[in-house]
């Protein structure tokens, strides 16, 4: 995720010299195709109206406009769903180091409650990892040989976790350390968990029409190459310029768009879900009043956060 509000030249420029370099190329293209046409005086009658260039312009700036609005729809609801899911995880964290009865000291209490807290940590990587295609298993650092051997039998790991979490709460309350009241509340927040893993799946599983991309990019090539066009006879070569800075301004902001599109993707524009997986890792510890708690997620290059 973005985090610096100053604008770097240099991913501007590393990010879009490719279609920039193409657009050139293209432009060239449209004017020498132009002038060529011309010489051999086959179309002198048929000439190329502005009002081509502006009618497709105004209707791209309309589409672009709302492929990229759903795009950030997708981003900030993703955005949404894990601060919930910070917020969740401390609830719950409190309500089972102080909801479950018995002395804090005692060993078999205290080392339920480290177990619950522990699993939890593991279910959010878990789903971090899920959510973006990886295979690190930082997840076991909070499990049991046991428990991962039995999580990753399973083809959804962090469901498998919280249904661990259930088995684990159904037998503190059959055994009386929880009450009914207390034992509805925390059960509320595993409910809870499912329900964020489920949204963020579905972002996660639900492609965007990838029409919407292909033609508006198709449409896009159409524009500049007629924008040069309609711009020669009143310009001559200086409409080359025209076609690739307006073009620019087009396959920019598309792309500014598409790059919202996936919120999960290990990307700077994407969800900072190292930091927020990190952010509840060192919450849940202090908690416990561990020693080794590992440090923030670190900013990269002033500019964005994993």
């Amino acid at each position: 995720m973005l985090v610096s509000k100053k604008v770097n030249i240099y991913s501007i420029l590393s990010g879009t010299w490719r279609h920039f370099l193409i657009e050139i190329i293209a432009c060239l293209a449209a004017y020498t195709l132009y002038r060529y046409v011309e010489s051999l005086h086959v179309f002198d009658s048929v000439v190329i109206s502005s009002k081509i260039p502006t009618i497709l312009g105004t209707a791209l700036a309309f589409f672009i406009g709302f492929n990229n609005n759903q795009a950030y729809d997708r981003w900030w609801e993703a955005r949404k769903i894990w601060g919930a899911l910070v917020n969740d995880s401390r609830s719950f964290g409190r309500q089972v180091f102080f909801y479950m009865k018995g002395d804090v000291t005692t060993e078999s209490i205290k080392k339920d409650k480290v177990r619950m807290i522990y699993r939890h940590i593991a279910f959010v990587y878990a789903l971090k990892e899920s959510l973006r295609g990886t295979i690190s298993r930082e997840y076991r650092n909070y499990l049991c040989e046991e428990e991962w051997k039995a999580v990753e039998k399973e083809s959804n790991i962090p469901n498998a976790i919280l249904n661990l979490q259930s088995k684990d709460l159904e037998m503190h309350y059959n055994k009386g350390n929880i009450d009914g009241f207390k034992f509805l509340e925390l059960n509320k927040m595993i409910v809870g968990f499912c329900d964020e893993m489920g949204m963020s799946e579905r972002i996660k599983n639900t492609v965007f029409p990838t029409t919407y991309n292909f033609y508006t990019r198709v449409f896009i090539w159409i524009f500049i190459v007629s924008i040069t066009w309609s711009a020669v006879d009143g310009m001559g070569a200086w409409s080359i310029l025209v076609g690739i800075l307006v073009g620019y301004v087009f396959l920019t902001t598309h792309k500014i768009g598409m790059a919202l599109l996936n919120p999960f993707e290990a990307i700077p524009s994407g969800i900072s879900l190292n930091q927020i997986t990190r952010a509840i890792e060192i919450n849940l510890l202090e908690m416990l009043g561990e020693s080794k708690i590992p440090p923030p997620e670190e900013v990269v290059n002033g500019e964005y956060i994993m």
